[in-house]
């Protein structure tokens, strides 16, 4: 089986740099595509191009994640074929990368990560979405999704008792995300369809995972992804640590307390706050005669400021949406809204921030773009737009096609 195409892709070009790169970024493509880019910037002003493009992670990749200690990419495959390819790449000094591990899935993987071993770097996690599963595997993965193939260790399916309030939890379960705790001994599990995080206890040894009891978020709050922060600036510390969700169909973020017992992680909410000024959600989208809502997506944090990314709410435009910025007071863990500002993207489903700190790159779905956006260190105040690119051909609006992530290689 050829698992990487050295042809383009249909509906896009590949582009040289005309300048030697100062960043380089990766962004996944609905259509099977894995895009590099190159980022160069001059002062307050950049250009991004695309240098190469690579398959291997099914027909529809939708989250990357990158370890820079091993230079290694996963891919996860979000086919509702009924089965998936999660796929692992070497990536080279100028972001080419080279297939060299595949498994084949049950599909709908929106998700995953490394755990477990002397170095965390033993096992792999993923979630799918509707299967209602997450699902580990055993590294290094196999050379190709073919036989013999990368078999799983464990497969544990969620159940809900009732449907949620929102028609989306009506189907069932939805994890959506899977976040190893600082101290590399959990993994939780956000599930948006039955409006709880579940938790995990890993055996390091054999990476098998143990269900500790879940924490409960509001109804119909819908959380989705989740990320820790610590008043003493490192979330390796206990002392102090925090949780803090994003809620995609409730359009809020939530803050946990953490306490570690005998074997298990649980959480207690201390605080749930809107995606949108004064709680004001705006107006959803009647397209051709459906309502669609706005619904956040992802949230990062950098010291003690949060970002969250609100999709279709077009704060900013008929196809262009927010991120929120708050501020989190380092004393209490309290976050406080500080205002929204254009994500120049429709549908931002993904959004990173650089290591310096200095720069935001947002994926936008539908518009299928990459942005990159001016961070203030001292404020952490988003600021003006540096580079703009469409990658890959637009996405519909209200389907899941167009692009799905984007990370820098750092």
């Amino acid at each position: 089986m050829t698992v990487i195409s050295h042809t383009l892709f249909s509906g896009f070009a590949l582009f040289p740099t005309v300048f030697a790169a100062t960043s380089t970024l990766l962004a996944s493509h609905f259509n099977g595509a894995i895009f590099t880019l190159s980022l160069n910037t001059q002062g307050s002003n950049g250009t991004l191009a695309i240098t190469s493009a690579a398959g291997g992670c099914g027909s529809t990749p939708t989250w990357l994640q990158y370890y820079a200690d091993t230079k290694k990419l996963y891919c996860w495959d979000e086919s509702w074929q009924g089965y998936g390819t999660m796929a692992e790449y070497s990536v080279s000094t100028d972001g080419t990368l080279t297939v060299t591990g595949q498994a084949k899935t049950t599909g709908n993987d929106v998700h995953g990560v490394l755990y477990g071993g002397p170095l965390g770097r033993s096992f792999i996690a993923t979630v799918e979405y509707t299967p209602s599963t997450i699902t580990t595997y055993a590294l290094p993965l196999k050379a190709g999704p073919d036989h013999p193939f990368t078999e799983p260790l464990q497969m544990e399916k969620f159940h809900m008792a009732a449907p949620g309030p929102n028609e989306r939890q009506n189907d069932g379960p939805h994890p959506h995300q899977a976040l190893l705790d600082p101290t590399g001994k959990f993994i939780l599990v956000p599930d948006l369809g039955a409006d709880v995080i579940h938790i995990f206890a890993i055996n390091t040894t054999s990476g098998h995972l143990d269900a500790c009891p879940d924490a409960q978020t509001a109804p119909g709050d819908g959380p989705r992804h989740a990320e820790w922060w610590s008043p003493k600036g490192n979330t390796m510390s206990s002392d102090g640590l925090k949780l803090f969700s994003v809620n995609e169909l409730g359009n809020s973020v939530s803050s946990w307390s953490v306490a570690y017992g005998a074997g298990c992680l649980s959480l207690n909410k201390t605080q749930t706050i809107s995606t949108f000024a004064a709680g004001k959600v705006p107006a959803a989208t009647v397209f051709n005669g459906v309502s669609y809502p706005p619904k956040a997506a992802e949230l990062r944090i950098v010291g003690n400021f949060l970002y969250a990314a609100n999709r279709n709410d077009k704060l900013f435009g008929n196809q262009t949406d927010s991120l929120a910025t708050y501020s989190i007071d380092p004393m209490t863990g309290t976050a406080t809204w500080v205002g929204a500002t254009s994500a120049h993207a429709f549908y931002p489903r993904s959004f990173s921030v650089n290591k310096a700190g200095t720069m935001v790159a947002v994926g936008g779905q539908t518009s299928s773009s990459v942005a990159i956006i001016a961070r203030d260190t001292v404020t952490g105040k988003l600021g003006d737009l540096i580079a703009w690119l469409q990658v890959g051909g637009k996405g519909t609006y209200t389907n899941e096609d167009g692009l799905s992530s984007v990370i820098w290689v750092e």
